[in-house]
C-alpha cells in the first residue's frame, strides 16, 4: 500500500493490496477498498461502502455520503462500486435509502467525468460513460454501454436502456429505450445510435432490423402493442430487437418520443 501520512483512515476500514491513498483524503468506518485502487488527494469516502479493484477516484470526490432525501433518517443503507471504474473530479455518489432497497450500485468499467452526481438508489451497469456534469436523480437505472452527454439531467425513476445516447444538455423525464439517441429539453428522440452500435460490432442484419423496429414503434402511428405484434417474427429471431421491444412494452413511465 501507498498511503500518504496526511490521509485519515478509520481503523475499521478494509484496504486491499497495493491501494494508493493521496494526501488529505478521508476514509471512514465500514469502507472496503479493493486491490490496486488509486484514490487521489482530498477524496472523502464514507460507509457502508464497498469499492472493488483497480478503480481510480480523483480529487474532491465525495463517495458514499448519506442520500439527499428528506425521508432518510439514518437507516442502514450502502453503496457498492465494482471494478475498473474511473471517477473524476468533484463526483458525488450517495448511498441508498430504505424505500429504494437500501443500496446504490455501480458496475464495472464505467467512466464518470467531472462533476457527476449519482443520487440514492441508482443502479448503473457496466461500461457506461457519463460526461461532465451529468446528473442522475434518485432511483434511476442506467443499463450497460449507455452514454450521457455533458449536463444531461435525468429525472427520478427513469430507466435508460443499453447503448442509448443523450446529447449535451438533455433533460430526460421518461424512459429511454435501448439504442435510441435523444436530445433537448424536454428530450426528443432522433433515431438510433447507429455509429455507436457499429463500433460495438453489431452486424448489418441486426442494424437493419433495429431500424425497422424503430420505425414501427416511433413512426408508424401504431400503439406499442400493435407494433410489437407486427414485429413478432423479427423479435423471435433477433435478440437485440426483442430487448428493444420488451423495454418499450414494460416501461412504467412511458418512453421518450
Amino acid at each position: 500500500m501507498s498511503i500518504d501520512p496526511r490521509a485519515v483512515i478509520d481503523p475499521s476500514a478494509e484496504i486491499g493490496d497495493d491501494v494508493t491513498v493521496g494526501p488529505f483524503s478521508i476514509i471512514g468506518p465500514n469502507v472496503s477498498i479493493g486491490a490496486r485502487t488509486w484514490i487521489g488527494p482530498h477524496v472523502v469516502i464514507n460507509g457502508p461502502t464497498r469499492i472493488g479493484c483497480d478503480n481510480r477516484i480523483f480529487q474532491f470526490s465525495s463517495i458514499g455520503e448519506i442520500p439527499q432525501d428528506k425521508k432518510f433518517h439514518g437507516e442502514d443503507s450502502s453503496l457498492e462500486i465494482g471494478d475498473r471504474n474511473t471517477i473524476r473530479e468533484f463526483t458525488t455518489i450517495n448511498r441508498g435509502t430504505e424505500d429504494g432497497g437500501g443500496v446504490t450500485r455501480i458496475g464495472d468499467d464505467n467512466w464518470f467525468m467531472a462533476y457527476i452526481h449519482i443520487a440514492h438508489d441508482c443502479l448503473v451497469g457496466n461500461s457506461t460513460i457519463l460526461a461532465n456534469a451529468a446528473s442522475l436523480a434518485g432511483h434511476v437505472q442506467v443499463d450497460d454501454h449507455a452514454i450521457l452527454g455533458g449536463f444531461s439531467l435525468v429525472h427520478q425513476f427513469v430507466h435508460i436502456g443499453q447503448y442509448a445516447f443523450t446529447g449535451m444538455g438533455t433533460a430526460l423525464s421518461k424512459d429511454l429505450p435501448p439504442y435510441v439517441i435523444v436530445n433537448g429539453n424536454p428530450a426528443e428522440a432522433h433515431g438510433l445510435n447507429l455509429e455507436g452500435l457499429k463500433r460495438r460490432g453489431f452486424e448489418k442484419d441486426t442494424l437493419r432490423e433495429l431500424k425497422e423496429a424503430y420505425r414501427e414503434f416511433y413512426r408508424s402511428g401504431k400503439t406499442v402493442e400493435e407494433a410489437a405484434t407486427s414485429l413478432d417474427a423479427t423479435i423471435r429471431k433477433y435478440p437485440a430487437v426483442k430487448l428493444f421491444s420488451d423495454f418499450i412494452l414494460n416501461s412504467k413511465r412511458g418512453i421518450v418520443r
